[in-house]
């Protein structure tokens, strides 16, 4: 297998106001601590292209693309999609979409790849939503399809929301499995319809959520897809001020081992995104969003030593 390769770009940023919800920054923070502490190194970081407007139209409506691209997108689509329009929206938008068709890409090859950012879950194919424009992992199966790299697909999404758009754009898709761990009673109100999903009560917290989790893991095994898509949501923490779960850093690390390790030992190519994130103190969504990077270089790294003398990393 090749070796391990993150994609990342300082246009993962755009303007949406001081104030929003949405912690924007994230992105390049999680970047300089990976490579500060020495998590990364900068060639282990590449920078992706913009994903081309064919490839988006794959999935997403020409229509709604124009005026996503165009700044035509009307009160209501705003409104719903909760974040405003501007170029820089645009420009990082299509970044990240292509970051994510890029891990998924090298992932099929190296055995891992990371995108830091993607797991935009929400987005339908007319529409976006809840801070998604785009639904990247959805462009990026369709990418690989037409590139003839992989077929079957397994999305296991343990943001705290449930990925409503993915599931409805796989709905009637038997080569991709949706499975979707989440708040019951969080957003969006009206859920759409996984291959697998899982509504956690409120103030579930780790011990609960790892062994729910363990058993839902074991249940899709049987699906043997050629790559997993890992949305590692840093929002079921437990001072997510969107959360409404209670789950520990320690506790979100250990859900990224137990993901990472079983598709790991199953030889099983994984890409991870970071979907969402909102604690009251923004370095904490940082650093759990880093601790996933981290637990796929422990992982792999493990991994590695047991496949000695060639492993992942040659």
């Amino acid at each position: 297998m090749g070796r391990y390769r993150a994609f990342y770009s300082k246009n993962y940023y755009a303007e949406i106001g001081d104030g929003h919800v949405f912690p924007i920054r994230k992105f390049e923070l999680v970047r300089n601590i990976l490579i500060d502490e020495g998590t990364l190194n900068s060639n282990e970081i590449e920078e992706p292209l913009p994903a081309l407007f064919d490839d988006l139209a794959l999935v997403h409506d020409p229509s709604y693309l124009k005026r996503m691209i165009s700044g035509n997108l009307g009160a209501n689509e705003l409104r719903r999609l909760g974040l405003p329009w501007s170029e820089s929206l645009v420009r990082r938008t299509l970044l990240a979409v292509a970051g994510t068709i890029a891990a998924s890409a090298t992932a099929i090859e190296a055995g891992v790849a990371s995108n830091l950012a993607g797991g935009t879950h929400h987005a339908f194919p007319d529409r976006g939503e809840g801070f998604c424009v785009l639904n990247d992992v959805a462009v990026a199966i369709a990418v690989l399809r037409k590139r003839s790299l992989a077929n079957r697909f397994l999305i296991v999404d343990c943001d705290v929301h449930q990925g409503n758009g993915t599931a409805f754009i796989f709905k009637d898709d038997e080569d991709v499995f949706t499975f979707s761990i989440h708040g019951e009673k969080n957003y969006p109100l009206r859920k759409e319809m996984s291959d697998l999903d899982i509504e956690l009560p409120d103030f579930t917290a780790d011990e609960e959520y790892l062994r729910i989790l363990e058993a839902a893991i074991d249940r899709i095994s049987h699906f043997s897809p050629d790559l997993v898509f890992y949305l590692a949501g840093a929002d079921p923490f437990q001072d997510d001020k969107l959360g409404r779960l209670s789950l520990s850093k320690a506790g979100l690390a250990e859900r990224d081992g137990l993901v990472l390790r079983h598709f790991a030992r199953e030889h099983i190519p994984i890409v991870t995104v970071m979907s969402g994130g909102y604690a009251r103190e923004m370095m904490d969504t940082v650093d759990i969003h880093c601790n996933t990077i981290r637990m796929v270089k422990k992982v792999f790294g493990d991994l590695d030593k047991e496949d000695s003398p060639r492993g992942i990393w040659d």
